[in-house]
């Protein structure tokens, strides 16, 4: 029985090594990157980003934890959090004009709705001492929603003829709703020894929360044109309608405390 107490309480403490990047120092050089993959935790006992090095966050995971004892910041260096743009919906296809003498042309079909932005990472940094000799950007904006596919155009009705009217003009198709842009990541910062946030923020610190743009409506189709007769025209085909703006995502929060 103890031996099987002892092979679980390992296998607990293996998985839970496992889902952590240790390292007792990480330097990220001048200009480059370092993504975390395969966790969402980076633990370090000091970090470095030199000028313009970037620190890309594990956007396949909702949340995000940095504990760095101490942390060194150089200039112009980012660590981002943002989520990806939506996809800008599909137009509808235009309806072909009628060849057929007096009959109605086909209608256009309607757009494909904006796929919606991803939300920011939401992130929390722990650590004893943070120093930004230059300046540092958190981004964890959320996407903006793609824009909302326009509705196809209405093909034009087949002519007239001595015995019926020109036929009606298609259809337009709907425009469609854009997408919702994603919501800003919230940001936890944990620090012993750094000033005050206002201070903070108006001497190399910036963050980066904000909601997404939600995307513009798709334009509406236009109606096809009336067959020509000699007996009656045809008549237009109807306009769709106008697809709706997204919602704009809401902004993130941000904590400081000092422990």
């Amino acid at each position: 029985m103890l031996r099987l107490l002892c092979g679980i309480f390992f296998s607990v403490w293996s998985l839970s090594a496992l889902a952590q990047i240790r390292m007792d120092k990480l330097v990220v050089q001048p200009g480059k990157k370092f993504l975390i993959e395969g966790s969402d935790i980076l633990v370090v006992d000091t970090l470095i980003l030199a000028d313009s090095a970037q620190l890309i966050l594990n956007r396949a995971k909702p949340e995000n934890f940095i504990h760095a004892k101490v942390a060194r910041i150089g200039k112009g260096c980012l660590i981002l959090g943002s989520g990806q743009h939506g996809a800008n919906g599909a137009n509808g296809v235009n309806g072909a004009d009628q060849p057929t003498p007096c009959r109605q042309a086909y209608e256009g079909t309607d757009g494909e709705n904006g796929a919606d932005g991803e939300n920011g990472t939401t992130l929390f940094i722990y650590s004893d001492d943070i120093q930004i000799s230059g300046s540092l950007t958190i981004n964890l904006n959320g996407g903006n929603g793609g824009i909302g596919g326009n509705g196809g155009n209405g093909g034009g009705g087949g002519p007239g003829t001595r015995v019926c009217a020109g036929g009606d003009g298609g259809a337009g198709g709907n425009g469609m709703r854009g997408g919702h842009g994603g919501n800003g990541g919230n940001i936890t910062i944990q620090c012993k020894r750094c000033p005050d946030l206002p201070i903070w923020l108006h001497t190399g610190l910036q963050i980066k929360n904000y909601g997404g743009i939600g995307g513009e409506g798709g334009k509406a189709g236009l109606g096809g044109s009336a067959g020509l007769g000699t007996v009656r025209d045809g008549r237009n085909g109807l306009r769709g309608s106008h697809g709706e703006e997204g919602n704009a995502g809401k902004s993130g929060s941000v904590t400081f405390t000092r422990k």
